[in-house]
């Protein structure tokens, strides 16, 4: 009895430790997020002197995937903190930010799609633009 009491507390130290390094990783990108988007944003503005748009879509694409991995960092924290002590709450919270976390990624990466056909499509356009201006000086 006094070996399985040993081992519990043992377990719950090593769950709680792990569940703290977790965490502390999830902040860490929520900031290392914000700081690469800002650098974009800077980047952006840059380039907005010279004409060009501010490439909105890019920057909440970028903070929205920092966002999306510090959720799954959460995630895994919680899915330790209820394994060792089950208690509603944290099922419910548990269960919070799964949803969250998967309609993040979904939309996320449908965003990311549509993202990636659009740049597709205007490679292609300045790819027959190209073709009809030098077909045009020949």
């Amino acid at each position: 009895m006094a070996l399985m009491s040993i081992w519990e507390h043992a377990l719950d130290w090593f769950v709680r430790w792990v569940q703290l390094l977790l965490e502390s990783i999830s902040v860490f990108c929520v900031i290392l997020g914000l700081l690469k988007t800002g650098q974009l944003v800077i980047q952006a503005r840059r380039h907005q002197r010279r004409g060009e748009e501010l490439p909105f879509n890019q920057v909440r694409l970028k903070f929205g995937t920092w966002l999306a991995i510090a959720l799954e960092f959460q995630l895994g924290a919680d899915v330790l903190a209820t394994t060792v002590a089950p208690a509603v709450e944290d099922l419910i919270r548990l269960a919070i930010i799964a949803v969250v976390r998967t309609f993040l990624n979904y939309f996320l990466g449908k965003e990311l799609e549509a993202e990636m056909a659009m740049e597709h499509r205007e490679q292609e356009h300045q790819a027959k633009m190209a073709q009809v201006y030098k077909e045009s000086i020949e």
